[in-house]
């Protein structure tokens, strides 16, 4: 895309937005260019225009290209449109590094594979960079050469994408974030944008549970069958292992590279997190499954679970397999975060169980983690694996899953005083 001489509108001004005001001022500095954002943003430099504030988006039509941030809606922006060009950070990145990318997408486990794959590029001996979300921003690294990209890539990055990558990883498909998309057909016609505009000479790499994927590209299916040796408690990272290998394979690194990458890998803070065992209880940090089927995999994860931590934030996601899984693993104690956790309670009570958990609802982690150690049996486990999105009581997950284990060790040790 030729940006020379165009008035450029970067909108939105979190870590992606700045970003692309950093490639803007070394790559076009005699350009006219302004930031929009609905937060009001302090500390731009005085050449820029700063539109911040609640009619932000009405900025859009004096600019000839609009530098759109993932998150804002296309319903929000369609009322203030003309004839403007709407682009992305990802698809002014991709015009010029295609070639060289890999992107990953899926509704979970996008980053632990392309972290896991980065290291096994890295391990060949191969230059490679880590971006998007797990990395850095994309056109942090516009100028680099000779170098492969792995690029995690969501849902709202992709929703508008016309360019694709040489390698597409195309994970798993489970509604979510459906306050933003509305209907599931819509989600999932966003991640399809990953391989619709790839040829004959890319490939998409996906899983055979996965269908309905219209592509051009060269078809290599994976499946969630283990094919090497694990280091972890059970299977529930095959799938994101499996894509990796996948994509080694196509790039020619020994079996050997790979079985010893894989072999010493970790598995990332938050997720399926062994925090360890106080007061006689098992703890495990999974305050990363943000919908109900990464719920249903932690519960498959570990045995004599007694207590589930659960709720947060309200993303549109149906709640009835989770609760069924509830019911059959015979969990004794629900700690219930607002808004969703009385949902997901009253879906529970739905299926008129034989017998109902103990319910305990709370408001802060502090409450949560006492109620823990209260109510949960000496030699059983207690897991956080919330199903849901966490910015009704917390930060972001990190925040929550970081919360969970400072009471953890915090109650623990006061305890034992």
């Amino acid at each position: 895309m030729n940006l020379k001489n165009k008035k450029i509108l970067i909108l939105g001004f979190g870590r992606e937005g700045k970003s692309s005001l950093r490639f803007l001022e070394k790559h076009y500095p005699d350009n006219e260019v302004a930031v929009a954002d609905k937060q009001k943003i302090k500390g731009l430099f005085k050449k820029y225009k700063n539109l911040s504030g609640k009619k932000y988006l009405k900025a859009v039509n004096d600019y000839d290209v609009i530098i759109k941030t993932p998150g804002i809606n296309n319903n929000d922006l369609k009322p203030y449109l003309k004839n403007q060009i709407i682009t992305s950070q990802t698809e002014i990145f991709l015009a010029k590094h295609r070639k060289k990318t890999i992107a990953i997408t899926g509704t979970k486990g996008k980053g632990i594979t392309a972290d896991l794959l980065y290291k096994i590029i890295k391990n060949a001996g191969k230059k490679v960079e880590l971006i998007g979300n797990m990395g850095k921003p994309a056109l942090d690294f516009y100028d680099k050469k000779n170098c492969w990209f792995v690029f995690e890539i969501s849902s709202h990055q992709l929703e508008n994408l016309k360019i694709n990558p040489h390698i597409a990883v195309f994970l798993n498909i489970y509604p979510d974030h459906l306050d933003f998309f509305k209907t599931f057909k819509r989600y999932f016609k966003a991640k399809q944008n990953i391989t619709l505009y790839q040829n004959k000479s890319d490939y998409l790499i996906y899983n055979k549970e996965v269908r309905e994927l219209k592509t051009k590209a060269k078809k290599i299916s994976f499946s969630r069958e283990k094919i090497t040796q694990a280091p972890f408690e059970s299977n529930a990272f095959l799938e994101n292992i499996n894509g990796a290998i996948a994509v080694a394979k196509l790039l020619k690194i020994k079996n050997s590279v790979i079985q010893k990458t894989v072999k010493s890998y970790k598995p990332f803070e938050h997720r399926l997190e062994n925090i360890g065992i106080y007061e006689g209880i098992k703890f495990i940090n999974d305050s990363a499954a943000t919908i109900p089927q990464a719920t249903i995999a932690g519960l498959n994860n570990f045995k004599n679970v007694d207590t589930l931590i659960l709720g947060g934030s309200e993303k549109g996601s149906n709640y009835r397999n989770l609760a069924k899984e509830i019911i059959k693993k015979d969990i004794q104690t629900l700690i219930l975060f607002p808004v969703t956790g009385k949902k997901i309670w009253q879906e529970i009570k739905k299926q008129k169980p034989k017998k109902l958990p103990k319910v305990i609802e709370v408001k802060n982690m502090k409450q949560a983690v006492m109620s823990c150690y209260k109510y949960t049996e000496k030699g059983k486990t207690c897991l956080l694996s919330p199903a849901c999105a966490s910015f009704s009581v917390f930060k972001d997950y990190q925040d929550r899953g970081q919360q969970f284990k400072k009471y953890i060790k915090q109650l623990a040790k006061t305890k034992n005083e």
